[in-house]
């Protein structure tokens, strides 16, 4: 297909795909799959090899965000009955975080709900920060606060966080349809201010909230231009209680087809098939490992994932290994420049970088998990395609597959890792 030997030929090269190249992915046929995977597969392992990269989420205050997100679970006025609670103690996160650090996770992703964080808030993290490297030696911490403020990224640094993680979510065009508290503009700023500080940028989408393929390819595109080392794609979890409580428009084959086309966008990120992946790939999560190189482990910040020990058996049976922690996530090219700005992560053979949380990973009105914590955000979703809506008719709605996280951080039961 001269499609798929164009887009391996540019992805080899760093080359950016035309928009009628990434929408063409989009249209591929379900007859045509295997070979796009296949295709997107070459890209994957020329610069990240077989290498699977796993993150594990903190939620670190969980619900009560005066956001009004459509697709988050902790959103303003949210019926969703999930956990609630304020801050966690650095000790507290610390021993949350050191159970994702024994399943195998290389980086911890610090997550609160909220607009953003206070000056208190950011200290706070920083206690919490360096509680969880003292803990565990070699840990990657990415935090995903919010809206920051000048001078709070550079703090964060400071403090010791490698990466910071600040969703788009959607397309500019499309973004005041599902939130109103916030714009898109808010969003890249937050992320920019990460970049300037040094921080590993991580960046991400949501897929499932109504949106055209068009959406689709200009917040990739987008996401390519503002550099993020990590592309968090998130699969919208439709909570009952939230806006988008309706909204099935996924099929597996569909995600595949994202996962592909954010691949050869963004050839050489990390990118981290993250929220909503068991609800949505469901028994096609091994094929999705030939596109991503990175996944949470466990659980989600208000949803559940599948167990620990069930993504380490994923990745092994499907002929994958397992990133380890003296290993660089990032191409040399991508690690250096990143060091070269004074960033942590990656910049050492120790440190790797890669992304998170979400969700990535995924604090409420500050980047979208759609694994429970934040997914899409506030408004109506845009009317679908007569294609899409065919596709949810074909994807009935799958509420059984939505549990409600009543573990780990935040409770006295033990985590899924």
């Amino acid at each position: 297909m001269d499609l798929l030997n164009t887009l391996v030929e540019k992805g080899l090269r760093r080359e950016l795909p035309t928009r009628e190249e990434a929408l063409a992915v989009l249209a591929t046929s379900d007859d045509e799959l295997l070979d796009v995977v296949a295709a997107a597969g070459k890209v994957r392992r020329q610069w990240f090899g077989r290498r699977v990269k796993l993150n594990y989420l903190v939620n670190l205050k969980s619900g009560l965000c005066p956001e009004d997100c459509s697709y988050c679970s902790q959103r303003l006025g949210s019926k969703a009955e999930i956990l609630k609670y304020t801050w966690l103690k650095p000790d507290e996160a610390s021993q949350a975080a050191a159970a994702g650090v024994a399943g195998g996770a290389k980086r911890v992703c610090l997550v609160a709900s909220g607009r953003g964080p206070t000056d208190r808030d950011v200290e706070r993290v920083g206690r919490t920060i360096e509680a969880i490297k003292e803990q565990n030696e070699g840990v990657e911490v990415c935090a995903c606060l919010g809206l920051l403020s000048d001078g709070q990224a550079e703090r964060l640094r400071d403090a010791g966080a490698d990466a910071y993680n600040h969703n788009l979510n959607t397309s500019e065009a499309t973004y005041e349809g599902i939130t109103k508290t916030h714009t898109y503009a808010d969003r890249v700023d937050t992320v920019q201010k990460a970049h300037a500080a040094g921080l590993s940028a991580c960046s991400g989408l949501i897929a499932g909230m109504g949106e055209t393929d068009e959406d689709l390819v200009d917040v990739v595109y987008a996401l390519r231009e503002l550099d993020s080392d990590s592309v968090p794609v998130n699969f919208l979890i439709p909570f009952e209680g939230t806006p988008l409580a309706k909204e099935w428009n996924l099929t597996p084959q569909r995600c595949l087809r994202i996962l592909a086309m954010v691949r050869f966008v963004c050839p050489d990120v990390e990118v981290r098939i993250a929220g909503g992946r068991e609800v949505h790939l469901r028994s096609m999560q091994p094929l999705a490992l030939n596109i991503a190189n990175s996944i949470f482990l466990g659980d989600y910040l208000t949803s559940e994932g599948q167990a620990g020990q069930a993504d380490l058996d994923m990745i092994a049976d499907a002929g994958f290994e397992v990133e380890g922690a003296g290993t660089t996530t990032l191409p040399k090219h991508r690690a250096d420049a990143l060091a070269a700005a004074g960033g942590g992560c990656g910049s050492q053979a120790s440190a790797g970088c890669g992304s998170d949380a979400s969700a990535e990973g995924a604090g409420c009105g500050s980047h979208a998990e759609a694994g429970g914590g934040c997914g899409p955000c506030g408004g109506h979703a845009p009317v679908p395609e007569p294609a899409e809506t065919a596709e949810a008719a074909a994807n009935q709605a799958r509420t059984d597959l939505v549990a409600v996280r009543r573990r780990g951080a935040g409770t006295d039961l033990a985590p899924n890792a």
